[in-house]
C-alpha cells in the first residue's frame, strides 16, 4: 500500500510528554490490531514509551524489557499484546521455532523494538515511531504510517493535537 499521509513530527521535552503521548495512543481503537515498530538508538526511549503505553492500556504488574527473551506477552480482557525486542535477534530459525509468524498473524497489538534486526521476516509496520534524543535528553519523534491502520492512528493523533488547548496567555 502506498501511504500518502505525511509523517507526524513531535517534540517530547521530558518523560511526562512521553507518558501523555502513550495515553493518547492507547485511546485509539485502531491500535487494538496494530503492529507498531519502534526505532532509535540505545537510550532513545523505546522501552519507556512501551511501558507507558502498556500502563495506559491497563497492564498491571511488572513490565519487563524483552531484550533477552525477545518477546514478552501481556493479556488483558479481550486484548493480547506482544512486546518484542529484536536487538539480540540473529537466527532466522528462531522466528519459526518461537511461533512469531503465528503471533503476527493473530489479532492484538504487536510492539517491536529494533525491527530492522528481523526486517526480512516482519510484516510491514502499521505505524513506525522513530525516537531521537538530543544532548538535553529531549526527544524528536517521527511517526509514519504504512497501512490503513497506521493512517487511522496518525489521523486520530493529529486530530487530538488540534483539539488540545494551547498555552495560557
Amino acid at each position: 500500500m502506498i501511504v500518502k499521509t505525511p509523517p507526524l513530527l513531535l517534540h517530547w521535552p521530558d518523560e511526562n510528554a512521553t507518558q501523555a503521548f502513550a495515553q493518547r495512543l492507547a485511546e485509539h481503537a485502531a491500535l487494538r490490531n496494530a503492529f507498531v515498530s519502534l526505532r532509535g538508538n540505545l537510550g532513545a526511549g523505546k522501552t519507556t514509551l512501551v511501558r507507558h503505553l502498556l500502563r495506559a492500556l491497563g497492564v498491571q504488574g511488572r513490565v519487563k524489557s524483552p531484550t533477552y527473551a525477545v518477546v514478552e506477552p501481556y493479556s488483558l480482557p479481550g486484548l493480547d499484546i506482544w512486546h518484542f525486542d529484536f536487538y539480540r535477534f540473529s537466527d532466522p530459525r528462531e522466528w519459526e521455532d518461537a511461533g512469531f509468524r503465528d503471533i503476527f498473524a493473530s489479532p492484538g497489538i504487536k510492539l517491536a523494538e529494533w525491527p530492522d534486526k528481523a526486517a526480512a521476516m516482519l510484516p510491514p509496520a502499521d505505524l513506525d515511531i522513530l525516537l531521537e534524543v538530543d544532548p538535553s535528553q529531549q526527544r524528536s519523534v517521527s511517526l509514519r504510517a504504512y497501512t490503513a491502520i497506521g493512517e487511522a492512528l496518525l489521523h486520530g493523533l493529529r486530530d487530538q493535537r488540534v483539539k488540545e488547548p494551547g498555552p495560557a496567555p
